[in-house]
């Protein structure tokens, strides 16, 4: 009997040892290595800005009405006669007194003629002025707070690419208009110099509505939360690999943002040089692991761990914006 249970043993023990060997041979090693994004600590200038698109149009264009009726003894214009304010258009047999322009401008239409009787309120002719033109653009309800009268726009025409045009915020809507559960407000700029524009051309707008120069910024995406705390990491030393890091959490104030980077006001110094993401690679993929992103996306940082490739923040996938924006030119 023993000799029996000594046989069996050695055959349990084979079977488990082969079966270990196979397991072993079956299973694929991966390595994996960490590559630490970073940026350094800047200095410039921030603007925010808010952005529409809308068309030309013009700020004086309106038909011209006869106040009385009678018939018309001469017209005095043609139409495509430029015309100044009061300039005297038509006039009347009876001696009455003339039909004016209202404002200068192009007579574009001219509905009347010689000897022709008009009625009191008929329009006899159009004037468009092209030389006051201006765009409206419709704002979202979250920016319109912004806008004020007399702010500054830069404006671009689809119909002429590489021309900058320069105008003022000269009407923001108190009324606005809801699709979709979003209100959104018409914002009037003038042309300060409209050059070759027609009434009709499509424009895209770019009010600025905050603007700081000289100030201590990063890109938005270094900027984590944490309870009440806004803070980024700072790396104490030019290593790119985690391995090597060492890093320093600091808290930070900050200021203004445009979308893409975001001023500092006070926790760090221009040229320091501050953690973006982790970058995780194996033998066969790799995946860029945000640290934190602003505003509060995630605690991050080596010590929480997470669901991610590497411990810490919330594996999530994203690379650093190519160039450094408005705030960085």
């Amino acid at each position: 009997m023993k000799k029996w249970i000594s046989i069996g043993v050695v055959v349990l023990l084979f079977l488990a040892g082969g079966g270990f060997w196979l397991y072993k041979g079956n299973q694929t090693v991966t390595t994996a290595s960490a590559q630490v994004m970073t940026t350094t600590v800047e200095k410039g200038d921030i603007e925010v800005q808010v952005t529409g698109s809308g068309s030309v149009v013009s700020i004086n264009s309106n038909d011209v009405t006869s106040s009385y009726g009678g018939e018309v003894d001469e017209v005095l214009v043609s139409e495509n006669d430029v015309v100044e304010e009061g300039t005297e258009l038509i006039t009347f047999t009876d001696g009455s007194d003339p039909i004016t322009a209202p404002h200068a401008g192009t007579v574009t239409t001219l509905d009347v003629e010689s000897g022709s009787n008009v009625q009191n309120g008929q329009v006899v002719a159009h004037i468009t002025d092209y030389a006051t033109l201006q765009t409206v653009i419709s704002v979202d309800e979250l920016d319109i707070a912004s806008i004020k009268e007399g702010q500054i726009a830069e404006i671009t025409a689809s119909a002429f690419p590489d021309d900058k045009f320069t105008g003022t915020v000269t009407n923001v809507s108190k009324e606005g208009t809801s699709e979709n559960g979003v209100s959104s407000f018409e914002v009037t700029i003038q042309f300060d110099d409209p050059k070759n524009l027609l009434i009709g051309m499509s424009t895209e707008v770019s009010i600025t509505t905050e603007s700081k120069q000289g100030v201590i910024y990063v890109p938005i995406e270094a900027v984590k939360i944490q309870g009440n705390e806004k803070y980024v990491t700072i790396q104490d030393s030019e290593t790119t690999t985690e391995e090597d890091t060492t890093t320093t959490r600091q808290v930070v104030e900050t200021g203004i943002n445009d979308d893409q980077n975001i001023e500092i006001v006070s926790g760090l110094e221009e040229g320091q040089i501050i953690q973006l993401a982790i970058t995780v690679s194996t033998d066969s993929s790799s995946a860029t692991e945000e640290t934190g992103r602003f505003p509060g996306s995630g605690e991050g940082g080596f010590p929480t761990g997470g669901t991610g490739g590497f411990p810490g923040g919330t594996g999530e996938t994203g690379t650093r914006p190519s160039g450094m924006g408005r705030g960085g030119e």
